[in-house]
């Protein structure tokens, strides 16, 4: 038997650009992994199954998909029994499913023995969502094309956050296609819209690398002026809670705040422990958690 714990994560700065001949979009993030984790248990067995606290059938889980594809990858038939415990909420923009698949991939090279290379393990993860090969370079990167480009950063300094999430679902294509329709299909066809999209990119990055020196700096102050979410506007707009609690968690000391991944969840930053769990006193009829960020 092997037990493994995977983290979610949160984005402190998320741009998306524009979209490409796959159907995907590229982006360019900071993710950074956090202290609030899913339970995978594994089991040898003549075939895969799952058990998961998930009302979703077990094929569309991605836990499956990804014992499936790495069973199909590596060529071999050996099974196993995954057992999933859930405690980062689906469709909150955690990665919780992202997370859980990447380690599957992990869980499933050390049960069977197979000591597959990370660069292979990555590989298949890419196929399965664009969030999981971030989770093979936890706890901090820099994320590119369509999240896949990864550029592992270290960070030596913990932050407290106060993570709240109300009781809805986003989902991240429905997310992609709201951003899209209001940008403007046609606009982000021309050559002129391609060539600041670039100009964009390098504007972004500079900015991303801004943040992380803040952050292994421990320069919050700065950050709260820096920190952005491309999806933020769109959901708001659709999702009035989610603005109201970036702004009930200022009210109650947070020194920033800021909507993760495609949402629902939103996350606060405060200055300790103490503060961030009074501070939780005020989102009890929400799902909360007080967690901090990991270090290298």
């Amino acid at each position: 038997m092997l037990i493994l714990e995977t983290p979610a994560k949160i984005n402190w700065f998320l741009y998306v650009l524009n979209k490409r001949e796959d159907g995907y979009h590229n982006v360019i993030s900071l993710m950074h992994c956090i202290g609030l984790y899913d339970t995978l248990t594994f089991e040898p067995l003549d075939k895969i199954e799952l058990f998961a606290d998930m009302d979703i059938p077990m094929e569309q889980n991605l836990v499956f998909r990804a014992a499936v594809a790495f069973q199909k990858y590596a060529g071999i038939k050996k099974g196993v029994k995954i057992s999933l415990k859930k405690e980062i909420p689906s469709e909150a923009g955690l990665g919780g499913g992202s997370s859980d698949a990447a380690c599957t991939l992990k869980g499933l090279n050390a049960l069977w023995g197979l000591e597959m290379p990370l660069s292979e393990l990555k590989k298949i993860g890419a196929e399965l969502g664009s969030d999981v090969p971030f989770f093979f370079d936890c706890p901090m990167a820099i994320a590119e094309g369509r999240g896949e480009i990864l550029t592992p950063v270290k960070i030596d300094v913990s932050y407290t956050l106060l993570l709240i999430k109300p009781a809805l679902s986003i989902s991240t294509s429905w997310a992609y296609d709201a951003l899209a329709a209001k940008r403007g299909t046609k606009a982000a066809e021309n050559s002129l819209t391609r060539n600041m999209e670039l100009t964009k990119m390098v504007d972004k990055l500079d900015n991303i690398k801004l943040i992380y020196k803040a952050l292994g700096q421990g320069n919050t102050s700065f950050l709260g002026s820096r920190i952005y979410n491309d999806f933020e506007h769109i959901v708001i707009k659709t999702y009035s809670v989610i603005g109201f609690l970036k702004e009930k968690l200022l009210e109650t000391g947070a020194i920033l705040s800021m909507m993760s991944g495609s949402g629902s969840a939103v996350f606060g930053l405060f200055e300790n422990r103490d503060k961030a769990v009074a501070a939780s006193q005020h989102f009890s009829s929400y799902w909360n958690r007080v967690v901090e960020t990991l270090k290298t």
